[in-house]
């Protein structure tokens, strides 16, 4: 069993680690950076993006042939972990939710023409897209509850309905729907691709949160006879279920290893700070007190570290690691908060402050043990495994 990554991939993750702390790091300081809603300024991230790609590490996820990396998923884990130990590092290297996982599913699933009109913009960083599954009355964590409903006319379809918190949707011109086209329980669901642009769909409103936005957003929308051609339909009629799960399944994984990134910086952050600050004739990291908090908070991310690449590794070998992924999600979220909770505590009013980009991670720490299926979902997951596997759910092999 050897959990040395690869000489080639470790390669990339260090050209991307020295991009980060020359190029993005630096840039967090300068409040001008900024948009309105605290990500990076678009004219700074236009720079950055064209940077990026000059280095070759731009959608590392994606096919070479396509003008990205070619990474497996375990390369990705462990690029996408350097990315965010910038706040501003995954929109930068074109690796950023919701693109990434509607790039994924697209490079999976879509037609060879779907793909040139739909992904290959995407890949290229010429427009946005979003992924509007959730409602307000419905579905969240439970798909089964879309009551957004598409009916059959001649040609394509006619959509009606609400959704809301569809990220980036202010900014996003490809989209990918779901919406209901039965009643049946398992094949009810279709998915649908559109463009910002066509007639029949409006933004109600960008929904104000706690945290920072990402670009465009977290928008509720309305559907009032949004017309869809044949063609732009997903997978097939009634797989609308199955390709939330194919979408699900690695996006959530990668909000992990975004995740893990980001509560790395904030120990970072902390032990730089502590190992200068003296209170009480002694530096605050040889306190005892002290060392047991930054001692649990990396332990806990090393865990997580571990369970990600674990899923990993088994969506790499084909399964659909459905049991390693909730695993993973809960207890990286718990992590990321766990840390960047460490961080602000030891920098104390330093943390509190907008002098580092701890209190920025504080807030967008909380919302990660709800996106993606809340934590007690996964959990639940968990536990029907546990019921239908016994001690096979011990097992060392690939699950599916």
């Amino acid at each position: 069993m050897d959990f040395a990554l690869p000489p080639e991939i470790d390669a990339i993750r260090m050209r991307v680690r020295d991009f980060v702390d020359t190029k993005l790091i630096p840039l967090e300081a300068d409040r001008a950076n900024y948009d309105e809603h605290e990500n990076i300024h678009p004219d700074v991230l236009k720079r950055m993006r064209a940077e990026a790609k000059a280095a070759g590490l731009w959608a590392l996820q994606m096919p070479k042939a396509r003008g990205g990396g070619g990474l497996s998923v375990v390369g990705m884990a462990a690029c996408y972990e350097e990315m965010n130990r910038s706040i501003f590092g995954p929109v930068v290297f074109n690796s950023a939710a919701p693109d990434d996982g509607n790039m994924i599913v697209l490079e999976k699933v879509a037609t060879e023409a779907q793909k040139a009109r739909w992904l290959q913009p995407i890949i290229d960083g010429d427009v946005q897209s979003s992924f509007a599954m959730t409602e307000p009355d419905g579905c969240g964590s439970d798909p089964s509850l879309t009551y957004t409903r598409a009916e059959k006319m001649q040609g394509g379809w006619r959509v009606t309905g609400r959704k809301h918190y569809i990220t980036g949707a202010g900014e996003s011109k490809h989209f990918l729907l779901i919406a209901r086209t039965s009643d049946d329980d398992r094949r009810g669901l279709t998915c649908f691709l559109f463009h910002a642009d066509q007639p029949g769909w409006r933004i109600i409103r960008r929904i104000p949160i706690m945290g920072p936005e990402e670009h465009g957003g977290h928008c509720e929308i309305e559907f009032d006879g949004l017309e869809i051609p044949d063609e732009n339909v997903l997978m097939g009629i009634g797989d609308g279920l199955k390709l939330t799960q194919i979408r699900l399944g690695t996006a959530r994984l990668t909000h992990c290893m975004r995740w893990l990134g980001m509560g790395r910086r904030a120990l970072e952050i902390a032990m730089e700070r502590i190992a200068v600050r003296e209170s009480f004739g002694q530096k605050l990291i040889d306190r005892e007190s002290v060392q047991g908090l930054v001692g649990q908070a990396a332990m806990e991310l090393e865990i997580g570290r571990l369970l990600t690449m674990k899923a990993a590794w088994v969506l790499d070998q084909g399964g659909f690691a459905r049991k390693e992924v909730s695993m993973a999600k809960i207890v990286v979220a718990d992590a990321l908060h766990k840390s960047v909770d460490t961080a602000l505590q030891l920098l104390g009013a330093r943390g509190y402050s907008k002098d580092t980009p701890v209190e920025w991670m504080y807030r967008y720490a909380r919302q990660a043990r709800l996106v993606d299926g809340a934590s007690e979902v996964h959990r639940m997951v968990l536990a029907n495994f546990l019921r239908r596997e016994g001690r096979d759910f011990f097992a060392w092999g690939a699950h599916g």
